[in-house]
């Protein structure tokens, strides 16, 4: 075993031909900091090219999260709305920078996903090859009620390949378990939590990882997984699948007396932002064929913009720091929200990301 490379928030070792990163802030559910991206960046970046690493994996210090997304109360409670937006420029550079470099890695990526995985988290872990879930998971994209929208890439995923579903998943934001995660695709395989260390042991003990090695050695300690709740939810494609954001309201208020589902997203979608519900919206529209790439260059227009606005800075107060959970949203309701508005926020940024 190589020796460990430590920042005070991530460690990094070389084991056999595996690169191991470890988010190492448990008692922050390993939230990712502007700091932790860059370092994981420039990690990527050499060990794409290193012939000594032949397989990445990632995997939470602590067994209450994976990752609980990035730091966003330390985003939110900067006063100043310049002062968010210019936070916000250097955080989602480096993460978003991150979530693209991870889904184009050469190599096997192994993603070990434990406990909490909720926004930047599964940016950490839906781009990479090797999505392993345990049975504690509870993940999800829960960013209409912070007052922002489901980023890292994520409507390129939810878009392209889930449909109606996906939007349910992007507006809603439910907590999947490990059996909905492999449903979705959202994971890979699922493996015990007690055998992630025996799984890190084997692929570290393995003379070669390439992509059908790394295959072979998940697959031997891969087991179904228990539980699942969307199978349950027939009527999600009826619903979500209208051609606009108020029928799918409507269609949610008709339904809710006599569906607990429905009744539950429709009480998330009345705490949500109202300017968030309709940018998350739109991008879901906009999704289907659009390449990672240029996914991620919107969002970061989107999340800039976003972050500097009442709406973020009042959902951290409301929901991570009072705890309160009575965001007072501007506009408050979804019809005071104008197209120009939305338009705004989606508008060119000449000096945005390019990552294409």
């Amino acid at each position: 075993m190589s020796d460990v490379e430590v920042m005070p928030d991530v460690a990094l070792q070389i084991e056999g031909r595996l690169g191991i990163i470890t988010l190492n802030r448990p008692k922050a559910l390993n939230a990712l900091t502007v700091e932790m991206a860059e370092f994981l960046g420039a990690t990527l970046a050499d060990w794409a090219v290193n012939p000594a690493v032949q397989a990445v994996l990632i995997r939470g210090a602590g067994e209450r999260a994976f990752c609980a997304g990035g730091d966003v109360r330390a985003l939110g409670t900067i006063a100043a709305p310049e002062g968010r937006r210019a936070a916000a420029r250097r955080f989602f550079q480096a993460e978003y920078g991150l979530n693209y470099r991870i889904n184009q890695f050469p190599k096997p990526y192994v993603a070990l996903i434990n406990g909490v995985a909720m926004g930047g988290g599964m940016g950490l872990s839906i781009h990479g090859s090797h999505r392993v879930v345990s049975e504690t998971l509870r993940m999800a994209m829960p960013e209409t009620v912070l007052g922002l929208f489901p980023d890292v890439g994520a409507t390129w995923f939810l878009s392209n390949t889930l449909g109606a579903l996906g939007r349910y998943l992007a507006l809603v934001g439910p907590h999947l378990d490990a059996a909905d995660a492999l449903a979705v695709g959202l994971a890979t395989h699922h493996v015990p939590a007690a055998d992630f260390p025996a799984l890190t042991a084997a692929l570290a003990a393995a003379p070669q990882l390439d992509k059908a090695a790394v295959d072979d050695i998940i697959a031997a300690h891969a087991r179904p997984a228990e539980g699942g709740t969307l199978a349950a939810h027939s009527e999600i494609d009826s619903v979500f699948g209208k051609d606009d954001l108020n029928a799918v309201l409507a269609s949610l208020d008709a339904k809710a007396p006599t569906s607990a589902w429905a009744e539950q997203a429709q009480a998330t979608l009345r705490r949500a932002a109202p300017t968030s519900l309709l940018v998350t919206w739109r991008r879901m529209l906009d999704g289907p064929g659009q390449s990672i790439g240029r996914v991620l260059e919107d969002d970061y227009r989107l999340g800039v913009r976003m972050a500097g606005a009442h709406d973020f800075a009042e959902g951290v107060r409301a929901i991570l720091v009072d705890k309160d959970q009575q965001p007072r949203w501007q506009p408050a309701d979804l019809g005071d929200v104008t197209a120009a508005q939305i338009d705004a926020l989606f508008a060119p940024m000449a000096d945005g990301l390019r990552l294409t």
